[in-house]
């Protein structure tokens, strides 16, 4: 049997973290037990299993970058139980721009096996620095993959033959300029297409406003109604080993409301920018082929899937041939040809679903100890949806009173920060 590791506070969860984790189940070969770490009581049942390999879920992984040490104690116990027992350890971590001292401590730490990595192997001496690369392995996976059962549904949707009415659409989040110039990019290319486009007359629907971000099925309707859509490789061109860049531009946009890439720069990663390479083929440029929605990027390799002239059409950097590029917009025919052919060959093989993910990592795990213990995987699965629905009311109601205790316990001198079931 093979535990995935996660940990999430929040229900319901994005259909894309919901696919990602739960592939292991829906398309391998092994008997997966499923343990959300956010949850005291859930992860000590397993430890009397003796399960043959962990899987360290993204979710974990972000955990142990995102969040504050104070935060993690309770969840670090738990994982530091698993991984004891563990005889095998895989991690796929995520976001390997950020907290990667972390991460890597807890790979020394808890003695992970295998590490499938969304970063280039260029940099993999840069993210996991101290990481002992004769004992430690690394892959290369995507950031994400298509869902079989999605494209099912997304397929559902184009055949409907509803009007292409938005001629250019994109979706993005506010600038992170702790991520430096490549991540800038995302809302640069938003801005400047949208002001040429406009100025053609081309029907946009293009935002980087938070309050405008359409999930699960919304999403792909969305993309379903779109000609074109924009985008880039995903990635950073600034690694923060500490979080310690990104408090620092945070702390500099309070102070100074509007204070520009360059000046955030300046203050908290001078010299920096450009130092890490890590770039990327993004889920919704995959989601984009699915929906036969033809796509404008900025050249690049995207993990060698997506070929510009084949699948998309190049854009530079620099948005130098952008007038020629909106000049092939109006050809209806263009689009056809360039969103056939990135549906024929990228998603109708199947090459790029989360059952490549699952079988990449198959391959790395050792081979089953075993007959299958079906009681086992069985109440796996029913601990795991019971939990669910109690984890609003374990984030909102039941953690805010434990910390209160806690509190009050200490003052009364009956223990010390660092607990933890």
């Amino acid at each position: 049997m093979i535990l995935v590791a996660y940990c999430a506070l929040q229900w319901p969860w994005r259909k894309t973290i919901e696919d990602h984790l739960y592939s292991f189940r829906r398309y391998g070969g092994r008997d997966y037990l499923y343990a959300n770490l956010a949850v005291p009581w859930l992860s000590n049942a397993y430890l009397p299993l003796g399960v043959e390999a962990v899987i360290w879920h993204t979710t974990f992984l972000g955990w142990v970058r995102w969040t504050p040490p104070a935060q993690r104690i309770g969840v670090m116990k738990r994982a530091r139980r698993l991984a004891e027992r563990a005889p095998f350890q895989v991690a796929l971590p995520q976001d390997e721009f950020l907290g990667t001292d972390q991460v890597a401590e807890v790979i020394r730490e808890f003695g992970i096996d295998h590490v499938f990595s969304v970063a280039p192997e260029s940099e993999w001496p840069l993210i996991y620095e101290g990481v002992d690369r004769s004992r430690v392995g690394i892959s290369r996976v995507l950031t994400g993959y298509l869902d079989e059962d999605t494209v099912r549904r997304v397929d559902a949707i184009v055949a409907r033959g509803e009007e292409r009415t938005i001629d250019i659409g994109y979706r993005t989040g506010p600038p992170k300029p702790f991520l430096g110039r490549q991540a800038m990019l995302k809302t640069e290319i938003a801005d400047v297409v949208r002001e040429r486009a406009l100025a053609r007359g081309l029907r946009v629907d293009i935002t980087t406003r938070p309050q405008d971000t359409l999930l699960g099925d919304d999403w792909y309707r969305w993309l379903a109604r779109c000609r074109w859509t924009i985008g880039v490789e995903g990635g950073a061109s600034v690694l923060d080993r500490d979080g310690s860049i990104l408090a620092c531009t945070e702390r500099v946009a309070a102070e100074r409301p509007g204070a520009t890439f360059e000046e955030m720069e300046a203050a908290c990663f001078p010299g920096e920018d450009g130092k890490l390479d890590l770039r990327a083929l993004s889920p919704r440029h995959l989601e984009a082929c699915a929906t036969r929605t033809a796509q404008i990027l900025v050249e690049g390799d995207y993990n060698g899937v997506l070929t510009a002239g084949r699948h998309y059409i190049g854009l530079k950097r620099d948005f130098s041939n952008l007038d020629d590029v909106l000049d092939q917009v109006a050809s209806e025919s263009e689009r056809e040809q360039i969103a056939a052919g990135a549906y024929s060959q990228v998603v109708a093989p199947g090459r790029w679903t989360y059952r490549r993910l699952v079988e990449d990592v198959e391959a790395v795990l050792p081979a089953a100890a075993g007959p299958a213990r079906r009681p086992a995987v069985a109440a796996s699965r029913a601990l795991d949806t019971a939990s669910k629905p109690l984890l609003p009311l374990a984030t909102r109601v039941l953690m805010p009173l434990r910390r209160r205790l806690y509190g009050r316990l200490r003052l009364r001198g009956y223990g010390a920060a660092g607990h933890g079931a």
